[in-house]
């Protein structure tokens, strides 16, 4: 089991400089930290809450004249001379080596707790050939931050394995990245879908100004939509999908193709590639409905919960919640999902992104996944709008790709073959940017606020109708 509950540990916290001052003294103080390691360019952000923390120090990165004059203590200096000789002292493998905490998007953050044991057995399931094959042979580019899941996990299976690391910090443009990658020959990058859809953009703009080594992209955060898979195979990008969350170490699934998949289509080996995949080793999923369990025959959609030696059993300093737990110990993930019988995971839906409409359900990830598709759209996200006679309608908050001129018209009939009538949406709204979360998440929450008082496109014409009837 993952290291659960207690009063005191030794361990590495990674921090989200981008949450609220707020939640940050919250994290630093509830996970005990003592030591502050920070970047020079943060330092006002510190400045700002300091008095609100018990640290006893504070270890800046990129040390200057000015960091030194303030009190700080040098990086360098303190990895050099105070941790040379350092002998640490016995730790058992159930001690927590480290903690994360979940976003707080809804409510303060929760803090998971990982063991040394549940982290080398994370390490060790995504190193395996059908998982992410790391090796010592790979250069690693992790744009995604440590503060999301200890990045994915990934510079532990690294560090363990040998392999070639790059933090690109601050330079996350695509054309940034593009450039570490050709200049590093980078062979496996992680990042959630809206890094690898500005960076496909950046390769269709200039398709002769980068020459990369072909190379693993594990996604991960969201669903990638199967139209930025197929469009970044040409330039040697190969999109490894996958699926997790803070509490899960993060990894819990990785699509791939198996051997009997090599006979398919190329549309019907996307399809497979497009899934969030099966089950990493040492993980367990199930789908539970309303009356029980559910079979994974790829139609029956439920919750999906998880299990496993590096899937946690509760938050730290917390009790077992059991709106976040099952009775029987599972992690109830929040995710509506299918599971085919090869054992392949589709997130259908989370439970709370899920819109009903007239009784029906629809899937916003479904309809996002056929929007972007179009070769005029950039990003998509699909929300709930109030209707009075359906209950909930499909709002699609667009943002175009510069130079294109499309209509809500075009889109409705792009998407239309894909989705019943009833499913595609009446409503079309383009945005100049989408709001997102601090690890690249669309704000689904922050769309839902922002549109709350808006009026349903059939609202209005049945409104209108209505009107001229009575006139």
């Amino acid at each position: 089991m993952l290291f659960r509950r207690a009063s005191r540990w030794r361990g590495l916290s990674p921090l989200n400089f981008r949450l609220s001052g707020d939640d940050i003294v919250y994290i630093i103080n509830d996970a005990e930290d003592k030591i502050l390691i920070i970047d020079e360019p943060l330092l006002p952000l510190y400045e700002q809450i300091k008095a609100k923390l018990r640290l006893e120090r504070v270890v800046v990165n990129a040390f200057s004249k000015r960091a030194r004059s303030d009190g700080f203590d040098d990086y360098e200096h303190f990895i050099a001379v105070d941790a040379s000789g350092l002998i640490f002292p016995p730790v058992d493998e159930n001690e927590a080596a480290g903690l994360c905490y979940t976003s707080g998007t809804t409510g303060r953050p929760k803090g998971v707790a990982y063991s040394h044991r549940s982290t080398v057995l994370h390490s060790l399931s995504l190193s395996l050939p059908d998982v992410l094959g790391i090796s010592a042979h790979d250069t690693i580019l992790a744009v995604t931050p440590l503060f999301h899941a200890n990045g994915w996990g990934i510079p532990a299976a690294a560090m363990m394995l040998g392999a070639n690391m790059i933090f690109p910090g601050q330079h996350t443009a695509p054309e940034d990245l593009l450039d570490m990658m050709e200049r590093e020959r980078v062979t496996f990058a992680l990042g959630v879908p809206t890094i690898w859809t500005a960076v496909l953009a950046a390769l269709e703009t200039s398709p002769e100004r980068w020459k990369l080594t072909p190379a693993r992209l594990m996604v991960g955060g969201s669903a990638a939509p199967a139209s930025l898979i197929k469009r970044l195979d040409p330039f040697g990008l190969r999109i490894v999908h996958g699926w997790g969350m803070t509490e899960m170490s993060p990894v819990g699934s990785i699509s791939f193709l198996q051997p009997q998949h090599e006979e398919l289509s190329a549309d019907d080996r996307l399809a497979i590639r497009a899934r969030q995949g099966v089950a990493v080793p040492l993980v367990e999923l199930r789908l539970m409905g309303e009356h029980g369990e559910l079979p994974w025959d790829g139609k029956s959609a439920g919750e999906l919960q998880t299990r496993g030696p590096f899937i946690t059993g509760s938050y730290y300093r917390s009790e077992r919640s059991d709106e976040k737990f099952a009775a029987d110990g599972w992690l109830r993930t929040g995710d509506v999902a299918v599971i085919d019988p090869e054992g392949y995971l589709q997130i259908v839906d989370r439970e709370k992104d899920l819109i009903k409409s007239g009784g029906e359900w629809i899937s916003s990830v479904d309809l996002e996944n056929a929007i972007v598709a179009h070769p005029g759209v950039l990003e998509a996200a699909v929300v709930a709008v109030a209707h009075p006679e359906y209950g909930e309608r499909p709002l699609a908050v667009v943002v175009k790709k510069p130079d294109h001129d499309i209509t809500p018209e075009v889109l409705r009939e792009f998407v239309r073959p894909r989705f019943a009538q009833w499913q595609v949406p009446d409503d079309w709204v383009f945005v100049e940017a989408l709001p997102k979360t601090s690890t690249g998440k669309f704000m689904k929450h922050k769309l839902r606020a922002d549109f709350s008082d808006y009026v349903s496109k059939t609202s209005r014409m049945r409104a209108a109708n209505r009107s001229g009837a009575a006139r």
